[in-house]
């Protein structure tokens, strides 16, 4: 499909650039079968049914932009580095983004903090980095909590966090290390809220998706066929995989926080013709209109970017003229977009 029929106009003024408190008090856009309307996350409750189950991402954000420098050596002077982590590679290792790209190779050490030292380890086509730190496993995140700071999307501040931002970028359910950007769904949600959804008797449930930096970038091809997606490592449990089963069975809803969340469990419901099992393993999932959903029937979202891999499958979800129409809708009456705005609730 041509990439530019997923393009829309938004102020600036509408992006979100620090979360409503208490989270559960953003606005919500229910796209429900007889139209829009106008609600709060706090409704969220009264909108589902008795038996529907929440599927959550629980993955955590980790603290992966460094600021560091390549010491000069044999002629060459010191050189500021900033990193953005992208993907664990195991061992170590991981793949990032580096600037000043140019002028890293492979074999050059990076001294980003006290603890905290990696060599460059290859150097590939689209200019990502491998880096190979000193340290893995707990040791690393250690110094990655110390050293690090939270990855905002440029369009927030940007991309520069403080220290609201170790909280406000973080789920309820955060409990994975293992993301470089948030499942921004599940920043609405609180423990009041979770009480009220199971005295209404909806139950949740959760899953592991570590998000890349790549979900939330722009599609840079003219048609979505030329689009190569990122792949990202999820994984869901057999409790929850049963969980699943039972509800479909019991005539319940599976309700995705958000869309990293359905992106994985469309992955196995393709993997095990459309049944939910337990499973992990990478997906590189590209949903686009046309696409036949087989494990979720609502999703909960927040406002996505134009031309965006999300805004495609939101448009696949519930419609591409719907969605338009509701994003337009949402620009009229002011709702705030992206990571800490609003969302809404689509019906399949």
């Amino acid at each position: 499909m041509r990439v530019d029929l997923f393009d829309f106009v938004l102020p600036g003024e509408l992006i979100a650039q620090r979360p409503v408190q208490p989270r559960d008090s953003a606005r919500l856009l229910d796209l429900a079968p007889d139209g829009l309307h106008d609600r709060c996350v706090r409704d969220l409750p009264g909108l589902l049914r008795r038996g529907d189950l929440l599927v959550f991402n629980d993955t955590r954000v980790i603290p992966a932009r460094l600021q560091g420098v390549r010491p000069g050596t044999s002629g060459r002077q010191d050189v500021s580095v900033e990193a953005l982590l992208i993907r664990d590679l195991g061992n170590g290792h991981w793949l990032c983004f580096a600037r000043p790209t140019k002028r890293l190779r492979p074999g050059d050490r990076l001294a980003f903090a006290e603890g905290l030292a990696a060599t460059v380890d290859d150097k590939n086509a689209d200019g990502s980095l491998v880096l190979a730190f000193d340290t893995s496993g707990t040791a690393f995140l250690g110094a990655l909590e110390r050293a690090g700071a939270v990855p905002l999307p440029p369009y927030i501040r940007s991309g520069i966090a403080d220290a609201q931002d170790r909280a406000d970028y973080q789920t309820l359910f955060a409990r994975r290390d293992g993301s470089v950007a948030a499942p921004t769904a599940g920043l609405h949600f609180t423990p009041a809220l979770m009480a009220a959804l199971g005295e209404a008797g909806v139950a949740s449930a959760g899953v592991t998706l570590h998000v890349g930096a790549g979900t939330f970038q722009p599609v840079r091809a003219d048609d979505t066929d030329a689009h190569t997606m990122h792949a990202e490592w999820g994984e869901v449990p057999d409790q929850t995989a049963r969980a699943i089963e039972r509800t479909r069975a019991d005539g319940g809803r599976i309700v995705s926080v958000g869309t990293t969340a359905l992106r994985l469990l469309e992955t196995v419901a393709r993997l095990h013709d459309g049944a939910i099992a337990g499973w992990a393993g990478e997906t590189d999932i590209f949903i686009v209109p046309g696409f036949r959903f087989r494990a979720v029937d609502l999703l909960l979202t927040n406002f996505h970017l134009p031309r965006s891999t999300l805004f495609m499958l939101v448009a696949a979800f519930a419609g591409l003229e719907r969605m338009k129409a509701a994003y337009a809708h949402a620009i009229d009456r002011r709702y705030r977009f992206y990571s800490y705005g609003d969302c809404c609730l689509l019906h399949r």
